[in-house]
């Protein structure tokens, strides 16, 4: 695995660029990043693919999109991807995978730039995570005052020392034998974190229920079974609008990502996508 240089995007890439099966573009989820989200997938994946996985603005070792300052624009940010994939991927279209945010972000790099997708897999995510049946509004709002607000910035920005130990010891749980724990927390200490508040917005406000339906690539879903952020039924919501998609079903809550698992399922949804591309 090796970063990229001289990207807008911190970006990771991994695995041959000459590899016969499509490339891979992977997007993480919010308060994620690249490193964090797919640690359980770069190994699985690069022995088949070409796989890029950059840190989304403001996350980790991506800066937030200089014209925004620090705000996040889920199709702003899928046209820096396509510019991105046209730079590293220039002749061949990308098995987008996208988690949670990732998968917003996916939805629009197809709806924007149709061109550059060969197929979606979409993970613990959905066509409108919050309703406004839901209270979008007051969600929304929430986030945007984190967003505005200095005295929040300024704290999130310091990342106490306490709460970097507890995060070490969380990590250190749930991935055990994750190399280098100290790695995983230093990922949540370079977030710029109004940028990352601000993403929190764009998904309160995130709904691609009106189009989704026209997906016309092979897709692919991966369940979160037990996840209590985007929950369920809004995922079955998204696999009934889809045409067909492969389904993955994971027991499993919102962090699946980080399980032994994860990969098994994910490999299985890129190599149905490749199946229905040959």
């Amino acid at each position: 695995m090796r970063p990229e240089p001289e990207q807008p995007f911190f970006v990771r890439t991994a695995g041959d660029k000459d590899a016969e099966a499509p490339p891979i573009l992977l997007l993480h989820g919010w308060f994620a990043s690249a490193g964090l989200n797919w640690i359980r997938a770069f190994e699985p994946l690069a022995s088949r693919h070409h796989v890029i996985a950059p840190d989304l603005p403001g996350h980790a070792r991506s800066t937030p999109h200089a014209e925004r300052g620090p705000g996040f624009d889920i199709d702003a940010t899928a046209d820096s991807l396509a510019a991105l994939l046209t730079r590293v991927s220039p002749d061949r279209p990308a098995i987008v995978v996208g988690y949670s945010l990732g998968g917003m972000v996916a939805q629009s790099l197809w709806r924007r730039h149709p061109e550059q997708v060969a197929g979606l897999v979409l993970g613990a995510t959905s066509a409108a995570p919050i309703p406004a049946s839901r209270g979008r509004s007051p969600f929304a709002g929430l986030l945007g005052l984190a967003h505005h607000s200095s005295r929040l910035a300024e704290l999130a920005t310091r990342f106490p020392v306490r709460v970097a130990f507890e995060a070490q010891k969380l990590l250190s749980q749930i991935i055990p034998g994750l190399p280098a724990s100290h790695w995983a927390v230093r990922e949540f200490a370079n977030h710029d974190w109004p940028t990352v508040f601000d993403a929190g917005r764009a998904i309160a406000h995130f709904d691609t229920r009106e189009w989704i339906a026209e997906v016309d690539v092979p897709t692919a879903v991966l369940h979160t079974q037990r996840d209590s952020l985007i929950p369920p039924h809004q995922q079955d919501a998204m696999i009934a609008a889809l045409d067909q998609p492969h389904v993955e079903s994971l027991d499993a809550g919102h962090f699946a990502c980080v399980r032994q698992d994860f990969s098994d399922a994910l490999v299985s949804c890129c190599r149905a996508i490749e199946r229905d591309l040959s």
